[in-house]
């Protein structure tokens, strides 16, 4: 039976809904974004420089590759808390093929290959055994990390024997501005229009919706699950390369602490942490956000240690909104 012939009416004025709540939530961050851009063009000098925005466009860019695909891991209903470590795992793989005298191109598809199958493998046991995305990607997580040692033996890999053309895909310019920026608004825009136009993403937010709706449309949500789960590490992968070309080295412990700042921006940008809702804007409002205050709170000389304290107290309120938003939605 088609999918559009199965859906309640009930379903659609929900989905509609919330697509009224995500343009709400999506024009309030650009409301916030502009009032702190406001702010800060009085307190410091340096914010509205060329520098510094593009400093803080390079500092959210890659990682909000990483947001993209968690984006469409909560819609589903799943969360990855692996991403920092497949983002690693994917760097130090690629770094000890290279290194091993293979193509630097042929090593990064190695990278992304082995990011890939941790996403297969975690996909695999949520859905073939039936754990939780939550179980299975903590145990994707530190399992990934001990790979990552034993892969470097602990010590970091240095690449500084890259080749010129591979690191500009970390460190080039096209047109005056950095192709990691350029590369992320092309992958944003190709989500976003597939999140909201294709066949295939739209059973996404069904799923998310309600998988037992769902399953009685046709939908085969057990593949839809897995296929999210793996997309959600490739891309990190994807980061991992690009972060690699830009630094020149592959360490063990990098990415530590990535996952709760890639769950908190895409939980900002209005996804919802019990499945069903959330947009690529939104989320990469999220990051931008998060980005902007960090550099705001550095230009102001706040210490590192509040820092992470704003950044914990932002991530609760944006939770504490998603849950009265489900509790509204629900009542």
């Amino acid at each position: 039976m088609a999918l559009n012939t199965t859906l309640t009416s009930t379903q659609k004025s929900r989905i509609s809904w919330m697509g009224g709540i995500h343009k709400q939530r999506e024009v309030g961050l650009i409301v916030i974004i502009a009032l702190i851009f406001v702010v800060m063009s009085f307190t410091s000098p340096y914010f509205l420089t060329w520098a510094n925005m593009k400093a803080m466009l390079l500092s959210f860019s890659i990682e909000g590759i990483v947001v993209v695909g968690m984006t469409i891991l909560l819609i589903v209903g799943g969360i990855d808390l692996s991403v920092g470590a497949v983002v690693c795992l994917s760097m130090v793989v690629a770094g000890q093929l290279f290194l091993s005298g293979m193509d630097p191109w042929l090593a990064s598809l190695g990278g992304i290959l082995a990011a890939a199958a941790v996403g297969l493998v975690m996909g695999l046991t949520v859905t073939k055994i039936g754990l939780s995305h939550f179980i299975a990607s903590l145990a994707a997580m530190v399992i990934v990390r001990g790979l990552c040692m034993i892969i470097t033996q602990g010590t970091p890999l240095s690449l500084f024997t890259l080749p010129v053309n591979f690191k500009f895909l970390g460190q080039g310019a096209l047109w005056g501005v950095p192709f990691v920026i350029i590369l992320f608004f092309v992958l944003v825009a190709l989500f976003d229009f597939l999140l909201r136009k294709a066949t295939l993403f739209r059973k996404v937010f069904y799923t998310g919706s309600n998988e037992r709706a769902a399953a009685y449309s046709g939908i085969n949500i057990n593949r839809i699950k897995l296929w999210v789960t793996v997309l959600t590490s490739t891309l990190a992968g994807i980061a991992g390369i690009i972060y690699m070309a830009r630094l020149g080295s592959a360490t063990p412990t990098f990415g530590v602490g990535m996952e709760l700042n890639v769950i908190a921006a895409a939980v900002i940008g209005g996804a919802s942490l019990k499945g069903g809702t959330g947009s690529i804007l939104g989320a990469v409002l999220g990051v931008a956000l998060l980005s902007i205050v960090t550099s705001s709170l550095i230009l102001i000389n706040v210490s590192v240690y509040w820092q992470e304290l704003i950044k914990g107290l932002i991530l609760l309120a944006a939770v504490s909104l998603d849950h009265l938003l489900n509790k509204y939605r629900a009542g």
